[in-house]
């Protein structure tokens, strides 16, 4: 079962404050904060996702073919966090639209690091 996921950055303030935002649009707010990682997930929860600077204290890298994927509440939700994370200097990949099924709804960009995100919703 998988508990989590990790990306590397290379300034923790600017992607904390990048990813503060970006991830309010899909519910999402940090639940923990360290020197080297910050913790998003459910208000009350758990960390799901962390960002960090890397262990080893090399530059963190983007990974190829690496992508982390949310769920937004509806389609404006899609909308919503592509919008904004333009807006905070993210990087487009794929505009919102429907894709792979008839009701599958979802987007495309990049963080502030290069790394590549997908939003999406799909009823039920």
């Amino acid at each position: 079962m998988l508990l989590g996921i990790s990306l590397g950055t290379n300034d923790l303030s600017r992607a904390g404050a990048f990813y503060d935002r970006l991830l309010g649009t899909v519910g999402m707010v940090r639940t923990m904060e360290e020197d080297d990682e910050i913790g998003y997930g459910s208000p009350g929860g758990p960390s799901c996702f962390w960002i960090l600077k890397p262990f080893d204290q090399q530059p963190a890298t983007r990974g190829n073919g690496t992508q982390v994927t949310f769920k937004a509440a509806d389609n404006d939700g899609v909308e919503e966090f592509y919008r904004t994370a333009l807006v905070l200097g993210g990087v487009d990949e794929g505009t919102p639209g429907y894709r792979y099924r008839p009701r599958y709804f979802g987007a495309y960009c990049r963080d502030l690091d290069g790394n590549k995100l997908h939003v999406m919703y799909e009823p039920d």
